[in-house]
Parts: C-alpha cells; sequence; structure tokens
C-alpha cells in the first residue's frame, strides 16, 4: 500500500456537477464558496478568475486547468473587474450564447466538486485557495481535459459517473503536481519519501486494524525504537501512535460516513477488539458515541449547500 496511494484514492468525487458554457462577451459569473472545490478549464478564448480583489486575477487559457478551493466567492469574466452575475441570471442573459458564431466568444467548463470524507479533503486543505496547472503536450492531464470536454458535448448512459472518475483523476494529478514542487506540501506527503519513515507507514496504512506497537515499527524502519520515534516525531509532528490513532478515527469516519459497515465490522477494521471499545475510545475523541456521530453527520450532510456550479 502506497501512502501516497491511500489517502488521493480517498479523495473520490461523489455528485460532481460540470458544465460546459459557451459566453459572449462582455460576461461575468460569481460563483458561491460553498463549493468544495471548483474547477474551471477554458477550451476556446481567454477569461479571467479572481477572488476579492479583480487587481490579482488569474488568466484563465485553453491548455491550463484551475482549481479553486471552497471559502470565499470567487468570480469568473471576460476581463478583470467586470459585472458578475449570480448563476441564475448568467444563464438567462446567456442562454442562446450556445449557437453564437462570435470569435470573442469564451468556451469554459466548470465542475463542482464534493468529496465523500474527510480524509479526501485532507490533501484538498494543503492546496492554495487558487492554483493554476498547465498541461504540456504529453502530460496526462491534458488528456483528461479533453475527456472531460468530449463527454460534455454527449449524452450518455453513466456520464454522471463517468464525469466523476475523471474529476478523480484530474484532482490526483493536481495535487500530486503541486505537492511535488511545493514546500508547503503535508508533512506526511514528505514523510512518505523519507525511506526510514516510509516502510512503517504504509505498515499502518495497510494494515489499521494491527496492534502496532512503536518497537515493531521501528524494527520495520530498521532504527533503533528511540532513532525512531525521534524521527517521526520530527518529521510529521506527533508520535507514531498518536498518528495511528488519528487516522484509525479518520477512517472510522468515513465508515461511519457510509453506513456500509456495522459497529463491529468498524471495530475490528480500525484496531479495536469490540464495538464497545471502539465506542469508548470514539467517545474520547468526538464528546459523542458513534451512532450519534453518525446520525447528526447524515442530517448535516442532507443540509449542506448543493454543489451546482452554475448550471445542470
Amino acid at each position: 500500500m502506497d501512502v501516497q496511494h491511500d489517502r488521493l484514492a480517498r479523495a473520490r468525487a461523489s455528485g460532481a456537477v460540470f458544465a460546459r458554457t459557451v459566453a459572449e462577451p462582455p460576461w461575468g459569473l460569481r460563483l458561491a464558496g460553498s463549493i468544495q472545490l471548483a474547477v474551471h478549464t477554458v477550451v476556446r478564448g481567454r477569461g479571467w478568475l479572481w477572488l476579492d480583489d479583480p487587481g490579482s486575477a488569474v488568466e484563465l487559457v485553453p491548455g491550463e486547468v484551475t482549481l479553486v478551493r471552497g471559502g470565499p466567492d470567487h468570480h469568473i469574466a471576460h476581463e478583470p473587474g467586470a459585472e458578475c452575475l449570480e448563476p441564475e441570471d448568467f444563464r438567462a442573459r446567456h442562454a442562446y450564447d450556445g449557437s453564437s458564431e462570435d470569435p470573442r466568444a469564451t468556451v469554459f467548463l466548470c465542475g463542482a466538486y464534493r468529496f465523500s470524507g474527510d480524509i479526501g479533503s485532507g490533501p484538498l486543505e494543503a492546496l492554495p485557495q487558487v492554483l493554476t496547472l498547465s498541461a504540456a503536450i504529453g502530460d496526462p492531464m491534458r488528456e483528461v481535459i479533453a475527456l472531460l470536454s468530449y463527454e460534455l458535448t454527449a449524452s450518455e448512459p453513466g456520464q454522471p459517473t463517468v464525469l466523476d472518475r475523471l474529476l478523480d483523476v484530474l484532482l490526483v494529478l493536481a495535487i500530486r503536481n503541486d505537492f511535488r514542487r511545493s514546500s508547503t506540501a503535508p508533512r506526511w506527503y514528505r514523510a512518505s519519501a523519507d525511506p526510514r519513515l516510509n516502510a512503517a507507514l504504509q505498515a499502518m496504512h495497510e494494515n489499521a486494524g494491527h496492534p502496532w506497537s512503536v518497537p515493531e515499527l521501528a524494527a520495520i524502519s530498521g532504527l533503533s525504537r528511540a532513532a525512531f520515534a525521534r524521527t517521526f516525531r520530527d518529521a510529521l509532528g506527533q508520535t507514531p501512535m498518536q498518528y495511528l490513532t488519528d487516522w484509525r478515527t479518520a477512517l472510522a469516519r468515513d465508515h461511519l460516513r457510509t453506513g456500509e459497515l456495522g459497529m463491529t465490522h468498524i471495530a475490528r477494521t480500525v484496531g479495536y477488539s469490540s464495538p464497545y471499545a471502539f465506542a469508548a475510545a470514539f467517545r474520547r475523541h468526538h464528546g459523542e458515541p458513534p451512532g450519534t456521530w453518525r446520525q447528526r453527520e447524515s442530517l448535516r450532510t442532507q443540509a449542506g449547500p448543493g454543489n451546482d456550479p452554475h448550471t445542470h
């Protein structure tokens, strides 16, 4: 089990929503910060994107993808500072631009991405608020963009699933590219590149339910107990057992959210001998039993904001 794969593979789209838009200038669109991750790419023409300050707008050009994390609202327009409409008004104003032959028209794609679980959202939080990625010739990201564009032009059975999975691929490529060159990549990402720690991290991820001990993990790493504990804390900012507990708890939360496993199975999967031991440990971390947490999380998810980028 690759640690990076284990975390990034859990960053899965759930009900991703896409829109393909043709807009003649002047045009501008305001998108809500409640979208957990927005993905934008221009297929033809040009556009500009900014958060609060049009002076810091980034240009959107064909062959690039821009990701925007949830938080403040963001704006996309034909030029920085242009008037930006709410989605309903934007749709009404540009309803017939799709048949336009105006060479100044911009064709762009918007995607709204919702994560299933907080393991997937962890890597996202390490990304910049706005991240633009270039896809050079030969870069697989270019092929993903082309496939997205193609899929949006047709209405075929299973299209939502195809779009979700294409966005999964796009997001993993984006995160991997950014982390590789970023000095602010998550500690677990940098630590997984350290051969002294990678084996122990892989072991914990591969079998979170195993009763791991520091001496056992140190032996896997080929270090003494003291050297392993010191190296681990320096790299990750916590002890091996704290990391393992956090990982187990995150896995448990994801299992509770899906509702696919019973308490006994979840307990065994994340390293507890019985559902009672698991419930006690979960209560210590969250202040409530896992069943209550699952019910409250289910209600919160149902009441959460929609993902619509600007049209269905």
